[in-house]
């Protein structure tokens, strides 16, 4: 812990998501609400479309962070806050960016503050987990 920085960014990484994805998703998860997979029921119920599942945005978005601290580390918590769909087109998918950075060091535990984006936009908030280091 002592060679992190406030401010560091510790891992950055993309997420491709296709049709496919949420259906695999869907099975693992038991989430099958048709909004997922079905452009007719999600535009029947006001949505622009087929949406990414909530915990799958959330799922990635901490993924970064559980790659970097490998063995060496524990998530103790996790958080955020929807704030916007990922809307997966049918033909082009749908690519999620995330941004882990250190933002508190604190009693042997660091806060990350993840910034997940899509089209540019952010699409969870105040997403954050705190780590600590074995």
């Amino acid at each position: 812990m002592s060679d992190l920085t406030i401010g560091d960014v510790i891992a950055e990484k993309q997420y491709h998501l296709t049709r496919d994805t949420l259906v695999r998703y869907a099975g693992a998860s038991g989430d099958f609400n048709p909004i997922h997979y079905r452009d007719d029921i999600a535009q029947s119920v006001g949505l622009p479309g087929v949406l990414a599942h909530g915990m799958l945005t959330m799922g990635i978005a901490v993924q970064p962070v559980v790659d970097w601290l490998e063995n060496r580390g524990t998530v103790l918590d996790y958080q955020v806050r929807f704030t916007r769909p990922v809307l997966v087109d049918p033909t082009d998918g749908a690519t999620v960016t995330v941004v882990a950075k250190v933002g508190a060091l604190e009693n042997g535990a660091a806060r990350i503050d993840l910034t997940v984006t899509f089209n540019d936009e952010t699409v969870l908030g105040k997403a954050q987990a705190r780590v600590s280091l074995a």
